[in-house]
């Protein structure tokens, strides 16, 4: 395949689900797609209302921005705030809430908050105000931490000193194995993560079948990559076999991208213990920066608090990252909780499994509802 429109086919769809349905039989599979990328694919194309009911799709904490705990916001909000700074983030990470509101209310408030494409971006704006200190408020997982790194990197060889990081960057294989050592989740397989996988390749991923007999299929992003990577965990599973399978075979290579590594592993270390949204305290799952770079650090410059703060009670993202409810189960999805007013973290990204079925796959189920009260 060389084109987008080939990798959406109606006929080759069709001929992937008719196979799954062979394949699923009368079980019931419960398969978990990791990354939030996905869940967009999922619920954009109404995957799941075309897979077969013996094939069940449970989403986890695969979104950068839902795993953020309420109290990183507030420590970003408290260094936001202080005089003579100016604080830097990717725009959707602007609307996450924390306890004292979100960046965009400490903006109005007379923060100086600005949206960046990319930590470069950050890095020129520190460059370009050398009078200012200039924070990038980093996340995501192993997708995105190398760009942090490189840019880390930049300043340092230009002796950029009014340039601070506040890394949120986290890794995907403590999550994973948290989700697995859950007693209330029963998962049959995983959908690995596209994005994750061209840095870290699929050795990060042979503890699930060897540890927990789970088989785990890279996937891409497409929805024929999503639909042929559930044919191929259940093959497997058909086949007696588990083992860890590249789909995404066109960007994801066995050892991942090298070069990558080696900048993550120049710049960053592993946190003794960072928590998640919806799963705790995880150890070893989050980066910071290393102490030969601490003078980067915006957690070390600023004495950042480090608050813990509880969830909203009527919020229930944790049990959404977690596969345990579907969004439409939250009590307050789509009333006191929509992508313009969001109370949790997975109503603001578009990859948050909130907000993708909130934009995509309402109307499916309103109709599926409806139907099923009339007959």
């Amino acid at each position: 395949m060389r084109f987008v429109d080939e990798y959406r086919d109606p006929a080759a769809a069709r001929a992937l689900v008719s196979r799954i349905t062979e394949l699923a039989g009368d079980d019931h599979f419960k398969l978990m797609e990791v990354c939030g990328g996905h869940t967009h694919t999922i619920y954009r194309h109404g995957i799941e209302h075309i897979l077969p009911d013996a094939v069940e799709l449970v989403h986890g904490p695969g979104c950068p921005v839902c795993v953020i705990p309420m109290g990183r916001i507030d420590d970003a909000i408290t260094v936001a705030e202080r005089p003579g700074v100016i604080f830097t983030c990717f725009g959707d990470m602007m609307r996450v809430p924390g306890s004292k509101g979100n960046l965009l209310a400490a903006k109005a408030r007379g923060a100086d908050v600005r949206f960046v494409y990319s930590p470069l971006d950050a890095l020129r704006v520190a460059v370009e105000n050398p009078a200012r200190e200039v924070v990038f408020f980093a996340v995501g997982f192993e997708t995105t931490a190398p760009s942090t790194a490189v840019t880390v990197l930049r300043a340092r060889a230009e002796a950029v000193s009014n340039f601070t990081v506040f890394s949120n960057h986290v890794t995907i294989v403590p999550p994973m194995k948290a989700i697995l050592d859950s007693p209330d989740l029963r998962l049959d397989g995983f959908l690995g993560p596209g994005h994750v996988s061209t840095v870290v390749g699929q050795r990060p991923y042979r503890f699930v079948p060897e540890i927990y007999r789970k088989p785990v299929v890279t996937a891409g992003f497409e929805p024929l990559d999503i639909l042929q990577a559930i044919e191929m965990l259940l093959l497997q599973i058909r086949e007696g076999r588990c083992c860890v399978e590249n789909q995404y075979t066109r960007c994801v290579r066995e050892e991942g991208n090298p070069r990558a590594l080696e900048i993550l592993a120049e710049v960053f270390e592993l946190r003794p213990h960072f928590e998640w949204r919806g799963l705790g305290f995880i150890s070893e799952s989050a980066l910071k920066l290393r102490g030969e770079l601490a003078h980067f650090d915006a957690e070390l410059r600023y004495s950042v608090p480090g608050v813990r703060v509880a969830d909203p009670k009527a919020c229930q993202c944790g049990e959404v990252l977690k596969g345990a409810i579907k969004p439409w189960e939250c009590k307050v999805f789509g009333t006191a909780c929509t992508p313009e007013t969001p109370i949790g973290t997975c109503m603001v990204s578009s990859e948050g499994a909130c907000a993708a079925y909130y934009n995509f796959g309402r109307l499916h189920r309103d109709v599926a509802v409806s139907m099923g009260a009339t007959n």
